[in-house]
């Protein structure tokens, strides 16, 4: 299974669902990155996606980008051979 990373921050309902969906596809183990702790973190993933909010996931290499992307990527049967 590729490594799954997210940008998230401690009171983000989207990250919430966006682990709790991921964890339903059998991730056991998710890098995060606490962009609230590390105001410098944040920069970084402005800088790696062109994004500001979070969470912002990779698989692998691939930017997936937030929660309604996540959850669109799955509705689309496009999530789980990226998890494969």
């Amino acid at each position: 299974m590729p490594k799954v990373l997210m940008y998230s921050t401690a009171v983000c309902p989207y990250c919430v669902r966006a682990e709790q969906l991921l964890n339903s596809k059998g991730v056991t183990e998710i890098e995060k990155i606490r962009v609230d702790l590390e105001p410098e973190q944040r920069e970084a993933m402005m800088a790696r996606t062109g994004r500001r909010t979070v969470p912002q996931i990779y698989i692998g290499e691939t930017h997936i980008g937030g929660f309604d992307d996540l959850a669109a990527l799955d509705r689309a049967g496009g999530l789980d051979p990226l998890l494969k």
